[in-house]
């Protein structure tokens, strides 16, 4: 604090400093996400052209996530243990980001599946260090409105990404191209999160307030959350299956595949900030809006034509936006500051480990019926629902 400064002059300058924490790492989000989501826009149809079906690409996706997410309780644990956090997060930015322009230079699918889990990996590896550093600063400018910051930048460079992409294939390159170009962003992002690391080495000073030292297990309202997270998870259709029947009905060309999910992450974008504030004003309630909302993307990809996908591809946005922000938000009201890495880590891992499963029912589950897949992605979703209203009277 400075000398003779009062204390609202004191908390202001503090509010201030978080709010720069999270847009520093915001700009890290959206360059990393420039390269990823850039890459993810198009994973379904290359795996395709590198010979790969429908259960392949289901499984890989799925499988990706699962390892991605499954590795967050270690690596969640293995942060609260240390207080390592900015070791953590740089080491998985390094993997997940670099893994992404290699992909250039596989030559089947099996390496391409490889290189795509192992960019899983990085993610997973840094996640909820990073989560706990953002939740520090997000507590001095409200968590929803906070992460739902994060995530709508984060959502920007989702929406750059594929674009890049998009003109790269109208341009007549190819798959592997667009993923060389993708190093650049991923140089930036790396370059950016080092300066973050030289002008806040210890995050924790942002969150002025000093939470009750808690030695109990988490509250039987986090697993009754966890067990509403697992459902939606089960239910979410990932991009790469939703691109590969794009590619098989003809419903969507390939170069307006990246625009889809473009258009996607902006509807993401714009949810993270609208029900992040929402979620600061009424609380968890509103996550049984967007269950409801998220539950009918799939009928409207699945099983209808260009115009009804456009329209389904934008409640996808909205669901995805919503676990981005308010399902991370929720976390940090949950658990105590000392177990919120672990808090994180078991969260995501549960998330990761219903999304695997998800991902391959609903993969094995195209080539049986269409129709059958899209009664399972709502059915699942919509169960949800009921345990997002005990949660509430519980709260």
């Amino acid at each position: 604090m400075n000398n003779g400064s009062t204390p609202v002059e004191d908390r202001n300058n503090l509010r201030g400093h978080a709010l720069k924490f999270i847009i520093l790492l915001g700009i890290v989000s959206l360059l990393a996400d420039m390269t990823y989501e850039g890459a993810r826009s198009i994973t379904g149809p290359y795996l395709a052209m590198l010979g790969a079906n429908a259960v392949v690409v289901g499984f890989v996706s799925g499988f990706g996530e699962f390892i991605g997410y499954a590795l967050r309780l270690v690596s969640g644990y293995l942060s609260d243990k240390t207080r390592k956090y900015w070791a953590i997060t740089i080491t998985g930015y390094f993997i997940n980001l670099l893994a992404v322009p290699l992909l250039a230079l596989a030559g089947s699918w099996e390496i391409a599946a490889v290189l795509l889990i192992t960019e899983r990996m990085g993610k997973a590896f840094r996640t909820p260090a990073r989560d706990v550093m953002l939740s520090h600063a997000c507590s001095e400018v409200g968590q929803g409105w906070g992460f739902g910051l994060h995530e709508a930048m984060d959502q920007i460079g989702a929406i750059i990404g594929p674009l890049i992409v998009a003109a790269v294939l109208f341009l007549n390159g190819s798959y592997q191209t667009s993923f060389a170009f993708l190093i650049i962003p991923a140089v930036l992002a790396l370059s950016v999160l080092i300066v973050s690391r030289f002008l806040y080495p210890n995050p924790h000073e942002l969150e002025i307030k000093t939470p009750k030292l808690e030695t109990k297990g988490f509250k039987h309202v986090y697993w009754i959350y966890m067990a509403a997270v697992a459902l939606i998870a089960l239910g979410f259709v990932d991009f790469p299956l939703i691109a590969f029947h794009f590619k098989n009905s003809i419903i969507v060309s390939d170069s307006l595949t990246p625009v889809f999910y473009a258009i996607a992450m902006g509807v993401d974008a714009l949810a993270a900030l609208v029900f992040g504030r929402l979620f600061d004003k009424i609380g968890l309630s509103i996550m049984i809006v967007v269950a409801v909302l998220s539950a009918f993307f799939a009928p409207l990809v699945f099983l209808g034509g260009f115009y009804s996908a456009l329209i389904g591809i934008a409640l996808w946005g909205i669901g995805l936006g919503a676990q981005e922000s308010i399902m991370r938000a929720a976390i940090a009201g949950m658990s105590p500051v000392q177990r919120r890495g672990t808090a994180y880590g078991v969260f995501n891992t549960i998330f990761g480990a219903f999304w695997f499963m998800g991902s391959l029912t609903m993969g094995i589950l195209y080539d049986i019926s269409i129709f059958y897949l899209v009664i399972f992605s709502m059915i699942a979703q919509l169960a949800s629902v009921p345990l997002f209203l005990l949660i509430r009277k519980s709260i």
